[in-house]
């Protein structure tokens, strides 16, 4: 009788990942189903609607009735609210004339029907099925005006295309956001503190960092040091993008941005690739974290064709939804 193997740590691990994808895909496909059917009945609870002859009275009428009936067949979960919420979800749908995402569930479809404007839902749409954003990190997002601050930084056809295709990751200036918004560090505007305080938040909170800063990084170090002519010289905090294929260097400043930190980090990006990055690398990144900036100056300090360097405002309170829609409008027109 042949001896039976012993069970190894790979196999076992191969087992479990077969599992959890089998799991995972029960939950895509219950998920998906369920959207579905929530779009067709929102679509019936429209077209009966549409046959009333006083679509008010009657359109009150059908929803408390059928919340009724289901809740007592289906139990708990059709109340009237959420049957109002089934059919905003098909008329949204309906009208935006896209095929709904069957790789994202319904709990992220009641965040992404209140956005009105169709290429910005449409936008929130693509990153959440691409990204794997969870309901709480599209809802982030959606708080923080991802679309409109991305939007900022671009010209009027790239903004269509991120609405058409998603934010596609090519060059240094799709990473850059302006502003970063930090809420999430819980640091009062109007209460003082240093950038050794920023940083030890901004590390307490990496991951929701690393969310803000977008697709691709992975963290390096804090404080990282390099040597030349007998000088030490730290980063704040050191990035890698895998998208990118290159470092990014971030520094922190807590007041107004001067020429002075924009000479510091050409220094710190010129190190990083003359020293640290591989020939098969592209060009480091630097990004300068700050309080205020001036447009004008960061133009003149740096050269016309300058694609490494950026200076970035933070907010530490979510900002203006209108504000930054209004930006985009008097730049996009």
């Amino acid at each position: 009788m042949k001896d039976i193997q012993p069970f190894t740590s790979s196999f076992i691990e191969q087992i479990k990942q077969l599992l959890r994808e089998a799991q995972y895909g029960v939950i895509r496909s219950v998920n998906s189903i369920m959207v579905q059917t929530y779009f067709e009945l929102g679509k019936r609870i429209v077209e009966h609607e549409q046959k009333g002859k006083d679509y008010s009275d009657y359109g009150v009428y059908l929803l408390d009735r059928l919340s009724s009936e289901l809740s007592s067949e289906f139990g708990k979960g059709f109340s009237k609210r959420k049957l109002e919420l089934i059919r905003k979800f098909y008329l949204t749908y309906k009208i935006a004339k896209t095929p709904f995402s069957q790789s994202i569930g319904w709990s992220h479809y009641l965040h992404l029907i209140r956005i009105e404007k169709d290429e910005e839902r449409r936008f929130y749409e693509l990153e959440s099925e691409t990204n794997g954003w969870s309901v709480r990190e599209l809802e982030r997002q959606i708080n923080t005006s991802l679309y409109e601050r991305l939007s900022l930084s671009k010209d009027k056809s790239s903004v269509m295309n991120l609405a058409a295709k998603g934010q596609i990751i090519e060059n240094a200036i799709d990473i850059i956001k302006d502003p970063y918004v930090l809420e999430f560090l819980n640091l009062p505007e109007s209460k003082t503190f240093n950038e050794s305080d920023l940083e030890n938040a901004i590390i307490n909170k990496l991951e929701h960092f690393l969310l803000e800063l977008g697709k691709g990084f992975t963290f390096v170090g804090r404080q990282v040091r390099f040597t030349f002519d007998e000088e030490h010289f730290r980063v704040d905090l050191v990035f890698y993008n895998r998208l990118l294929k290159c470092f990014v260097l971030v520094d922190l400043k807590i007041g107004k941005l001067k020429h002075q930190d924009l000479g510091q980090m050409q220094m710190y990006v010129n190190y990083y690739d003359r020293y640290i990055k591989l020939e098969e690398e592209n060009k480091t990144i630097g990004i300068i974290l700050c309080k205020d900036k001036k447009d004008t100056m960061v133009e003149i300090t740096l050269p016309e064709n300058n694609n490494q360097i950026f200076a970035s405002k933070y907010e530490l309170i979510l900002p203006s939804k209108k504000e930054l829609q209004d930006l985009i409008d008097n730049k996009t027109n």
